[in-house]
């Protein structure tokens, strides 16, 4: 599922061309009805304001004082160029160039629809999301204080979105590898000094991610139709059985919250 470096690399390339674009029309292509595509067509005849970014959603703020809310799901993929099948929903755009823009899902687990901004009612998770883990006021106390608040499972804590934004399956087992916490640890029994770890390692796995335009392991892809890069650089998602990059100790897996997650026995106690 792309998670925020690869929703970023998304959103900056999309931003140096799309904001003052206007919708001319808004079609939902082969989609089911329903909130997932809600009041899609109203975006048709508004300019689109901006190209931003919450935890995992694009959020563009359109001109009629809408917002278009997307969200990739599991394998969407956003493009300006037709990809031939699988695609829901379609802009078409004022210009010279660039005219169409496709949202592109295999699974359907996607969103593209348009909302009141600032209106997330019906978008629990985009309404009660924690801090941006990339915004310069996210500190370790912060981090502490969300933690503080669960008894959970760190790692279904931070897949809850709620003490920090934008984390997923791949970057939590990074930066848990990266901080040596076992991912069954409770969240509250995580010390201030290994919370400082963990933001530590939070940071530094999606700046380095991002980098490298994000990981591509099957679906993602950026809007030029190019992968993201930073898969040979994992060290803990998806390598059980093989030998921990840290100390050679094979690494282990678990289901977390009905999450698949990669650790290492040994350096993760």
């Amino acid at each position: 599922m792309p998670e925020l470096p690869e929703v970023e690399t998304v959103r900056r390339e999309l931003d140096a061309w799309l904001p003052g674009r206007r919708i001319t029309r808004a079609v939902r292509v082969d989609a089911p009805r329903g909130p997932k595509y809600a009041r899609l067509q109203r975006a048709s005849g508004q300019r689109i304001e901006g190209v931003d970014r919450r935890g995992k959603f694009l959020l563009l703020p359109l001109s009629g004082g809408d917002e278009l809310i997307v969200h990739l799901g599991m394998t969407g993929v956003i493009s300006d160029r037709d990809p031939g099948e699988h695609v829901r929903a379609k802009l078409m755009l004022s210009g010279r160039s660039r005219r169409q823009l496709y949202f592109q899902d295999v699974r359907r687990f996607g969103r593209f629809l348009v909302v009141k901004a600032g209106v997330y009612d019906g978008l629990p998770t985009l309404a009660a999301m924690g801090p941006e883990p990339l915004d310069p006021s996210f500190n370790p106390a912060m981090l502490h204080v969300g933690l503080q608040r669960s008894g959970a499972p760190i790692k279904s804590c931070l897949l809850s979105q709620k003490p920090v934004a934008g984390l997923g399956n791949i970057y939590i087992d990074e930066a848990l590898w990266r901080a040596r916490i076992h991912p069954r640890t409770a969240a509250r029994r995580i010390s201030k000094i290994k919370t400082a770890r963990l933001h530590e390692a939070i940071v530094s796995v999606l700046r380095q991610s991002l980098e490298a335009s994000g990981t591509t392991l099957s679906d993602y892809r950026r809007v030029d139709g190019e992968e993201g890069e930073f898969a040979e650089q994992l060290d803990a998602y998806g390598r059980a059985g093989l030998p921990c990059r840290r100390c050679d100790h094979p690494l282990s897996h678990d289901t977390i919250g009905q999450r698949s997650t990669c650790f290492c026995g040994r350096c993760q106690r």
